[in-house]
């Protein structure tokens, strides 16, 4: 036991007395570590290239040109081409360039576009009214009744908050509003002439040419039709063939023409044409008049001595549709000096706008009964709202 305890003492000493023994071990041991880790690094490097090999050929790939179309449509051309054309498309091309061409932007469009919500100030209800403003001018409304719609429609609009979505529809809603202001709804003629008692007297007048014979007769053609009978009054005694003209309807209709020479007085005409059908209990008085604009003097001369010897029920005032500014011009004359009661407007079947009727109601304050739109006796509808607004593009 002794010898064994002095062995270890001695190895010991003898360990203190040589440290480079000691470094020696600590030196074989840093040494053999370092082998392990020269012995790793191999497969360290070995994994490093495969990496910096397998980034190249993903540049590679990146930089891989496109194939060219005929390449694309050969048959030997895989599907891996195919997709590596489509990845590569999704990742190149410009989004934009897939857009369709845009057609030019409406107004409207343009405002959903830019904005969310809208207040619209004056200035911005300036920029869109100017759209409308043409709008309103093509179809033959006449410039006073713009600036009345533009006045409507500012206190409708200005200074609300409107959500993008419904700033089309709001502006039609008000626009539509004020066009039903400006037009009064046509009362019914056939009505009103079976409450009175007979004879009923109507009076039409307009210039030459706006078709005035032949709305009468379309008139007395819808008289017939509801059961009411009638008879004309040749009182157009200056313009060349209108007596003619009148008797060829009158006989086309079964409708008795009283009449007398060119050059005699119309009120006498009208006069023994409201005693016959007081005589024979003829129902309705349909009373033709001269139209010469540039014979002003004497046709208001001449129609004032026609309203105070006949005092008819209906005035009805006759224009053409198509003449636009012109047709409210002469609604505007006739009215302040004869006051009318109602308007026909004749060839609305040339004319679909709409915008003489919407200025002559306008004008006139009175209602537009009937549109002509036609040649024969049938082609005369009642006047609707809904459908002037409709063919101006609102609804």
């Amino acid at each position: 036991m002794f010898k064994f305890l002095k062995d270890k003492l001695n190895k010991l000493l003898k360990s203190e007395d040589n440290p480079d023994i000691e470094e020696s071990k600590k030196s074989e041991v840093g040494k053999n570590k370092s082998k392990e880790k020269k012995t790793k690094s191999p497969k360290k490097e070995k994994s490093t290239v495969k990496k910096k090999e397998q980034v190249k050929e993903e540049k590679d790939t990146e930089k891989k040109p496109l194939p060219k179309l005929k390449e694309i449509t050969k048959e030997k051309e895989n599907k891996e081409d195919l997709d590596y054309i489509t990845e590569e498309l999704e990742e190149r091309v410009d989004e934009t360039s897939l857009v369709p061409e845009e057609k030019e932007e409406g107004f409207f469009s343009k405002l959903k576009r830019k904005f969310k919500t809208i207040k619209l100030d004056q200035e911005l209800f300036g920029e869109f009214f100017e759209k409308l403003e043409m709008m309103l001018i093509e179809n033959n409304v006449a410039l006073g009744v713009i600036d009345k719609i533009r006045e409507d429609m500012e206190k409708d609009l200005i200074n609300i908050e409107i959500k993008k979505e419904d700033i089309e529809d709001e502006v039609k809603k008000s626009l539509k509003n004020s066009i039903k202001n400006i037009l009064i709804p046509p009362f019914d003629l056939i009505e009103k002439i079976k409450e009175k008692e007979g004879p009923v007297i109507l009076l039409f007048f307009g210039i030459n040419g706006a078709g005035k014979t032949t709305t009468i007769s379309k008139v007395a053609k819808l008289l017939e039709k509801n059961k009411i009978n009638s008879i004309f009054a040749a009182s157009d005694t200056f313009r060349a063939a209108s007596i003619e003209q009148l008797k060829k309807h009158g006989e086309n209709l079964g409708i008795k023409v009283i009449s007398q020479d060119y050059g005699s007085d119309p009120a006498a005409v009208a006069f023994d044409a409201i005693k016959h059908a007081k005589a024979h209990g003829i129902k309705a008085v349909l009373i033709d008049t001269a139209g010469r604009m540039h014979t002003r003097d004497n046709l208001l001369k001449e129609m004032e001595k026609i309203i105070r010897v006949t005092n008819p029920d209906f005035k009805i005032f006759v224009a053409e549709s198509i003449t636009g500014n012109d047709a409210t011009e002469q609604a505007k004359t006739f009215n302040e000096e004869f006051g009318i009661d109602g308007t026909i407007l004749s060839k609305a079947d040339v004319d679909e706008k709409g915008g003489t009727a919407i200025s002559v109601g306008y004008i006139t304050k009175k209602p537009i009964l009937f549109l002509g739109t036609g040649q024969n006796y049938e082609d005369l509808e009642k006047f609707e709202v809904d459908e002037i607004i409709s063919n101006l593009g609102l609804e």
